[in-house]
């Protein structure tokens, strides 16, 4: 039997120069080599495309789920110039207007008629009505990733930016944003009233960090703050108000850059990834699960222990798999010295509200998931493990326990059992992959 020759080739994976969700992670926007994509997050659904030729983007901001889109160029051959915020309308396919600065614009954030711009060094509010106008700027310190962040609930005030120091931030209170308009029949219930005006005058500056910034976050709230640096160890979280120092949870002990938080909407959980590949889910109520502290932690109220032992370490967790290229036999393929290469680490994560899948779940209310979006394009949806009774567990950094020195002999079925129960708690605090799908060329586009 004459068979044909065949080779196992490597699948180039798709390259997601940009991925965010909306405010509410109801929809979420992708920037390729091929133009950009607006999709439903879940279930996943591509909602709209643009093919564009003539150079990439950089960033595609939704402004909410309208029909603008906030657009900016850059990669190696930037479609806009990188000192240009593009301002999109998709129902008629093309720019409507546009803003200008002197230098590269390096972050976005916006809410219902608002939107602010971060440069090098300051950070520019804008007003959009009818008209853009210009509202106010701060100056910052030395932000070259752009941090900012704003809150987006009916009423709320709160914008986040660096402050004039490293590892700082500034909490800059705006106009009520405001509600959102109803669509369809007129709600049952009275609108919801304005809160009253506050009784003190909120914190402007909270000495965060002292080495430099990597992320600032906000619930839609504004309530809370949670910030990280670029040790990448701790992610501590703020009262906005107050400025003082609500919880401290420890990522890990080894550096890593920190790509994001996430508040859960009601605020009981928030989510980090970084480079690691890992996402961590911390609980910030005590009902509930309860993050994991290190055996010795019930010591420290009376002995000197370093600080590390008193840590909160995440509940729950998911390693995002590697999608490498496949294997191949054949001749290694050639790559351009100007291509751009995919990072394989580098995600977003987003809560949504589901259905629970497994049989004893049917017909109770939906629960919070996560979306897990990565830069090759892959689409993951999470669910959380189930609640645990216990809280003192090791952390992954700390293996030994301070245990008594037992003078019988442990037979092989007793190392059995304990390397049963060390998995099966492994497990436990494992989130549980729903479903996984590709989003950014096995869609049909590319």
């Amino acid at each position: 039997m004459n068979l044909g020759r065949h080779s196992i080739t490597s699948t180039t994976p798709v390259h997601i120069f940009d991925a965010r969700f909306d405010p509410d992670c109801q929809i979420f926007t992708t920037s390729t080599p091929a133009g950009f994509a607006v999709y439903r997050t879940s279930p996943l659904k591509l909602l709209r495309k643009r093919e564009l030729t003539g150079g990439t983007l950089t960033a595609v901001v939704p402004f909410h789920t309208s029909n603008i889109l906030f657009l900016v160029g850059g990669g190696r051959s930037p479609l806009y110039p990188p000192n240009k915020v593009v301002f999109w309308d998709d129902a008629l396919g093309t720019e409507v207007a546009e803003l200008e600065f002197r230098e590269r614009v390096r972050g976005l954030a916006c809410r219902r008629g608002w939107l602010a711009v971060a440069l090098r060094r300051r950070v520019v509010v804008f007003q959009i009505g009818e008209q853009v106008t210009r509202y106010a700027e701060w100056d910052t310190c030395d932000n070259p990733k752009g941090l900012l962040a704003m809150a987006t609930a009916a009423y709320s005030t709160l914008l986040t930016i660096a402050g004039r120091q490293s590892g700082h931030v500034q909490l800059v209170h705006l106009p009520p944003c405001a509600p959102p308009v109803p669509i369809g029949p007129p709600p049952s219930l009275p609108p919801r009233k304005p809160p009253p005006p506050l009784a003190k005058h909120p914190v402007s500056i909270i000495a965060a960090h002292e080495t430099a910034l990597t992320t600032l976050s906000v619930p839609a709230s504004g309530r809370l703050l949670a910030t990280t640096s670029s040790r990448g160890t701790l992610v501590r979280v703020w009262d906005s108000l107050s400025g003082k120092l609500v919880r401290e949870f420890r990522r890990g002990t080894d550096k890593a850059d920190i790509y994001g938080v996430a508040f859960r909407p009601d605020e009981q959980e928030l989510c980090v990834w970084s480079d690691k590949g890992t996402v961590h889910i911390f609980t910030l109520v005590a009902s509930g699960p309860s993050n994991r502290q290190s055996t010795f932690s019930p010591l420290t109220p009376f002995l000197p222990l370093p600080k590390y032992f008193d840590s909160e370490w995440s509940y729950a967790q998911y390693r995002i798999p590697s999608q490498s290229s496949h294997i191949t036999f054949s001749a290694p393929t050639s790559r351009s010295p100007t291509e751009d290469v995919p990072d394989e680490e580098r995600c977003v994560v987003g809560w949504i509200k589901a259905t629970p899948s497994n049989e004893l779940s049917r017909g109770e209310t939906q629960e919070y998931q996560l979306v897990a979006l990565t830069y090759v394009g892959g689409w993951y949806r999470l669910s959380l493990p189930q609640h645990r009774s216990s809280s003192r567990t090791s952390s992954p950094a700390n293996s030994v326990s301070a245990r008594t020195p037992v003078k019988q002999r442990r037979t092989s079925r007793d190392k059995g059992k304990e390397k049963d129960q060390e998995k099966e708690g492994k497990d436990s605090r494992e989130c549980v992959l729903q479903e996984f799908r590709r989003f950014g060329r096995w869609d049909g586009w590319g």
